[in-house]
């Protein structure tokens, strides 16, 4: 699966002197059978109007329908709370696991697979959130806390109780919680989404893996073509040509895989660790 070339490449990653960053998204997350966010499954209604992902989104809505933005917030995290990590997600733990400080990863999804798979919190850089987690809508306090809810399966259409809406209200102020994931109409920050510590990781690459991603959102753009300007090896696994597919085969080293993450990054992550040797 993995060429020739790209394996070389693999194989000399000095672990005591280079630093690899993987940047994961939707496509890593589907293989564990989670639909991906803009995907058929991503629609919302409300009376005889369908609300796209976009839409539904985005915190000029929740202020409007915070009970049913909740419901089918509540919907994707059953979704993803009955989900497995697949092998691709082992795979980045095994990375981890060997290069420990010398790997960041840096992740689109918000269902915390990567976490379930056993990659660290302190090297994980969640920047899109994470569904089993909300804070204040109102922000009185800059906390964030897990949701006391238990994220069983349901169905969309399933309205909240009143049990369950009471257990997404703010604790202090007495507000509306929120779920802790980055909505259309924000922005990127450190706080939250620790930005700036996903650049500065990037900034420090020698290597970068970009699987299952489509490159759709501001930050794992600026990423991508930021390494690329610095000459850093770039390799991108997904089952489609993304932007970065041309660009990164014009990086020293890199390239383009046309598969399934769960297929490759175990190849990788054997290459990387030198257990092929011999």
């Amino acid at each position: 699966m993995v060429s020739e070339a790209l394996a070389q490449t693999l194989k000399t990653f000095d672990p005591h002197r280079h630093r690899l960053v993987a940047l994961t998204g939707a496509g890593v997350s589907a293989e564990s059978g989670i639909p991906t966010f803009r995907g058929n499954d991503g629609f919302w209604r409300i009376g005889s109007r369908d609300y796209q992902p976009q839409e539904i989104a985005t915190m000029e809505t929740f202020r409007q329908y915070p009970e049913k933005v909740w419901q089918w917030y509540l919907y994707r995290l059953g979704l993803c709370r009955s989900a497995a990590p697949n092998p691709g997600h082992a795979a980045l733990a095994a990375v981890e696991a060997h290069l420990k400080d010398r790997f960041t990863l840096i992740t689109q999804n918000v269902d915390g697979l990567h976490l379930a798979a056993g990659n660290t919190r302190a090297r994980t850089l969640e920047i899109h959130g994470n569904l089993s987690y909300l804070r204040c809508a109102r922000e009185c306090t800059p906390g964030i806390t897990p949701l006391p809810l238990p994220g069983t399966r349901r169905d969309r259409d399933t309205p909240l109780t009143e049990a369950e809406a009471a257990q997404l209200h703010c604790p202090y102020c007495g507000g509306w919680a929120r779920p802790h994931v980055l909505w259309f109409d924000e922005i990127y920050n450190e706080h939250y989404y620790r930005a700036e510590t996903a650049l500065g990781a990037a900034n420090r690459a020698s290597l970068l893996l970009v699987a299952g991603t489509s490159g759709a959102t501001n930050l794992p753009n600026r990423i991508v073509y930021q390494a690329a300007r610095r000459g850093v090896t770039i390799i991108e696994i997904n089952v489609a040509p993304s932007p970065f597919s041309r660009l990164v085969t014009g990086s020293p080293g890199g390239g383009f895989i046309q598969a399934p993450a769960g297929e490759v990054l175990p190849e990788m992550a054997t290459l990387l660790s030198g257990r092929n040797s011999g």
